[in-house]
C-alpha cells in the first residue's frame, strides 16, 4: 500500500487528517476516565481517595504499554517511510509479542506491590479496601491493555488514524456505559461499587483488542505479522531505544503523583483528593494535545527517513500552533469554572473552595507546557527517545524538589505552585534541545 500521502500532501490538512481521529478517540477516553470517576465520587469520598492513590500504579501498567507501543509505531513508520517493509514485519511482529510479556509481568508485579503501597499514604481501612478491590481487577487486563496499544501503534504507523479511532472508542463508550450499570446496579445487574468501575475498565480494553483483531484478519494493512527465527538484534535495540525512554515518560507522572500525595498528605487528606481530580480533569486537555502528538509521530519519522526535513520542520510548527490554542482554552475553563469542575468528584464544600483555588493557580502553565509536550512528542516520533526523557524528566521529577520547597514556604498551595513553574524550566530547556538537534542535522548534510 502506498504511503506516499505523509510526505506530498500539504501540511495542515495532512496534521489534521492524521490527528483528528486521535483526538476525538483520546477525547472519548478523557471522557470515561471523568465519568468513571464522577461514578466512584457518589459511591463515598473515600472511593475516590483511594483511585486516587492507586492512579500511579495504574498509570504505570499504561505507561510500559503505550510506551513501548511508541517504540514500535516509530521503527514501523520509519521503515516503511525507508521502503524496507520485511524490517517494517519483523518490527511489528516482536513488538507485540514483547508488549503482551511486559503485561503479564506488570499484572504480577504491580499486584505484590499494592498493598504496601498503599499503606504508606493512609492509614484508613476504608481507603485501603477500595484500593484493593478496584485495582486488582483493573491490573489482571495489562496483558489486554499492551496487547491493544501494540496493535494500535503499529497502526497508527500507517496512517489508519480513523480505524484506530474507532477501535478506541468503542472501548471506551463500552466502558461508559457499563460504569452506571456495574457500580450503581441496574435491574438483574447487582451494584458492585468500585469492582464494578475495574470490571467495566477491562471489559472496555477486551472489546477494544477484539477491534485491533478483526481489523488485522479483515482489513488489508501494509505490514504483516511474520515470525522468523532470527527476529533481528537491531530490531529489538530500535524498539527499546525508543520504548524505554517513552515508557519511562509515560511512568514519570506516577512518580511524581506519588511524591506529591506524600507532600499533601501532611496538610490534609483532601489533597489527595483534589490532585487525582486535578488529574482526571486534565486528562480533557492532555490528551487532546496528546491526539495531535500521537498522529504527527508517524509524519516525522516517515519523512525524516525520506529525506525531507523541512517538511518535519512545518510539522512541528503546526502541531504547535494547534497545541497552544487547546491549552488556552482550558486555561479559560478552569480560571471561569473551577468550582463546577471539582464539584463533579466531591460533595464536600471545603474540598471543592481549595480545589477551585488548586486549578486556578495550576492552569497558569497550561499554555507554555505545550511548547515541552510538542517537543517531546517529536522527538519520540523521529526515534530520538533520550531528548524526549530529558523533557519528561524536567516536568515530572524536577518539580518534587520545587514542590517540596514551596511547599515548606506556603504550605499546599506551594505544591499547586510548583506546577507552572515547573513548566516554565522545562520548555525553556525543550527549546533549546530542539534547537541543537536540527543545528545538528545541518552540519550533517
Amino acid at each position: 500500500m502506498d504511503q506516499s500521502f505523509m510526505k506530498e500532501k500539504p501540511i495542515l490538512s495532512l496534521v489534521l487528517r492524521m490527528s483528528l481521529p486521535m483526538v476525538i478517540s483520546m477525547l472519548v477516553n478523557s471522557l470515561y476516565n471523568i465519568v468513571d470517576s464522577i461514578f466512584v465520587a457518589q459511591v463515598s469520598e473515600n472511593a475516590m481517595t483511594a483511585l486516587s492513590l492507586v492512579f500511579p500504579l495504574q498509570n504505570l501498567a499504561n505507561a510500559v504499554g503505550i510506551g513501548f507501543g511508541v517504540g514500535i509505531n516509530a521503527a514501523v513508520a520509519y521503515y516503511l517511510g525507508a521502503g524496507n517493509e520485511r524490517a517494517a514485519n519483523r518490527s511489528a511482529t516482536v513488538g507485540l509479542i514483547l508488549s503482551l510479556v511486559h503485561g503479564v509481568i506488570l499484572a504480577a508485579l504491580c499486584a505484590a506491590l499494592i498493598q504496601p503501597f498503599l499503606s504508606l499514604f493512609t492509614q484508613s481501612q476504608p481507603v485501603i479496601d477500595y484500593g484493593l478491590e478496584y485495582f486488582y481487577t483493573v491490573i489482571a487486563f495489562s496483558p489486554v491493555l499492551t496487547a491493544s496499544m501494540a496493535l494500535e501503534k503499529i497502526l497508527q504507523a500507517t496512517g489508519k488514524m480513523k480505524t484506530t479511532m474507532f477501535c478506541m472508542a468503542i472501548g471506551a463508550i463500552v466502558n461508559i456505559i457499563l460504569d452506571p450499570l456495574f457500580i450503581s446496579g441496574a435491574g438483574f445487574i447487582p451494584a458492585m461499587g468500585v469492582f464494578g468501575a475495574a470490571l467495566a475498565t477491562g471489559i472496555g480494553q477486551t472489546i477494544s483488542l477484539l477491534s485491533y483483531v478483526v481489523v488485522f484478519i479483515k482489513i488489508k494493512i501494509p505490514v504483516r505479522f511474520r515470525l522468523e527465527r532470527n527476529c533481528g538484534e537491531k530490531i529489538c535495540r530500535r524498539l527499546y531505544f525508543v520504548g524505554i525512554p517513552a515508557s519511562l515518560n509515560l511512568a514519570l507522572p506516577s512518580f511524581m503523583i506519588t511524591a506529591l500525595n506524600a507532600i499533601l498528605s501532611a496538610y490534609a487528606e483532601a489533597n489527595v483528593l483534589i490532585l487525582g481530580a486535578y488529574y482526571k480533569l486534565q486528562t480533557f486537555i492532555y490528551f487532546t494535545v496528546s491526539g495531535i502528538v500521537q498522529g504527527i509521530r508517524p509524519l516525522a519519522g516517515y519523512n525524516m527517513g525520506a529525506g525531507r526535513r523541512d517538511r518535519v520542520i512545518k510539522i512541528f510548527k503546526v502541531t504547535l500552533v494547534l497545541s497552544l490554542v487547546v491549552m488556552a482554552v482550558g486555561t479559560l475553563l478552569c480560571l471561569a469554572i473551577p468550582s463546577q469542575l471539582m464539584g463533579l468528584f466531591t460533595q464536600s464544600g471545603q474540598t471543592t473552595e481549595a480545589g477551585a483555588m488548586a486549578l486556578r493557580i495550576i492552569s497558569a502553565g497550561f499554555i507554555v507546557s505545550a511548547l515541552s509536550v510538542v517537543i517531546s512528542g517529536l522527538f519520540e516520533g523521529l526515534g530520538k527517545g533520550m531528548p524526549s526523557l530529558v523533557i519528561s524528566l524536567l516536568r515530572y521529577v524536577a518539580i518534587i524538589p520545587i514542590a517540596l520547597f514551596l511547599s515548606l514556604v506556603c504550605g499546599a498551595i506551594g505544591v499547586w505552585n510548583a506546577f507552572w513553574v515547573t513548566e516554565i524550566i522545562s520548555a525553556a530547556v525543550s527549546l533549546i534541545l530542539l534547537r541543537s538537534y536540527f543545528f545538528r542535522q545541518r552540519n550533517e548534510d
